[in-house]
């Protein structure tokens, strides 16, 4: 039986239906935190420190976001994030800073003008299940995309790239791991000698079986799955499909101009990185559609 939701102020806000925008490294989450962050009532933010913190603490350990603390660990660090202050927008990154079109110190938005509240933060997905205890209210919407796309994009990002050294595996790190989509720690040694293609490719496939587990989970009027083609090349269809779900008129135009197009892979993956990512990933990619078997 789920718990009645929580209720949280934030800035004499209460959160009510907070949406979260779920998916792997690369799979358009940003793209669409951008048209979210411009609906009218919505306050949308992207990796924020302090969120960011808990999150990948959570990723290394994973038993610390099973714990009966990480509730209130999580759904402090959004209240933090979510706070309207002076200057507040100092402490976000650069792309949502640029989503909000903030050119000095913020904020972004007017407490007078939010009823909504959201994250489009990287890597929420491996804490989803977290989240959803902290928001049982919550609503969901996740994005898959072409692993192979999305590995050419990791390849490209120096952020992506410096969770699969070494010395950031910590000696508390935990197995099974979803963040490096590795089982147990015995095959720990296997993952550190996999060229990098390979561990974004874990990292996707884990991502992907974690959204099969949200669809199965949770009812339809909770999670929306969209794919990042469809963000791409039909956005206005796109942001329909999202402004239903959530409510709220969602900006098409702000889906425009994406990262990379569908299948830049072709020209951007070696031909032995896209051979390794097709033969870890082969599975998802099939029963997603973007591989033949």
């Amino acid at each position: 039986m789920r718990l009645p939701p929580h209720i949280l102020v934030v800035n004499g806000i209460k959160v009510r239906r907070p949406v979260f925008l779920l998916g792997a490294p690369h799979s358009g989450t940003d793209l669409l935190g951008r048209a979210l962050k411009r609906s009218p009532g919505f306050h949308v933010t992207m990796g924020r420190a302090g969120v960011a913190h808990v999150l990948y603490a959570f990723a290394r350990k994973p038993s610390l976001g099973e714990s009966s603390g990480a509730v209130r660990v999580l759904r402090d660090a959004l209240a933090e994030s979510w706070q309207v202050l002076p200057g507040s927008c100092r402490q976000c990154g650069e792309a949502c800073r640029d989503a909000g079109g903030v050119t000095g110190a913020g904020p972004c938005v007017s407490t007078g003008d939010v009823t909504r509240f959201g994250d489009a933060s990287p890597d929420l997905i491996y804490s989803a299940a977290t989240l959803l205890r902290a928001f049982p209210d919550a609503r969901f919407v996740q994005i898959v995309r072409d692993g192979r796309d999305v590995v050419a994009d990791m390849l490209a990002d120096p952020a992506c790239l410096a969770w699969f050294k070494p010395a950031m595996l910590s000696e508390g790190t935990e197995f099974p791991n979803a963040f490096l989509g590795v089982n147990r720690d015995e095959h720990l040694d296997k993952w550190k000698g996999m060229p990098v293609a390979g561990k974004s490719a874990l990292r996707w496939r884990s991502a992907v079986r974690l959204s099969a587990t949200l669809r199965r989970d949770l009812p339809e009027d909770q999670l929306l799955t969209l794919r990042y083609e469809d963000l791409a090349l039909r956005p206005a269809q796109a942001a329909a499909s999202v402004a239903d779900f959530l409510g709220t008129r969602v900006s098409k135009v702000a889906l425009y101009g994406g990262p990379s197009e569908p299948g830049s892979r072709r020209s951007r993956l070696r031909p032995d990185d896209l051979a390794l990512v097709e033969k870890v990933a082969r599975q998802e990619l099939t029963t997603l559609g973007y591989l033949t078997s």
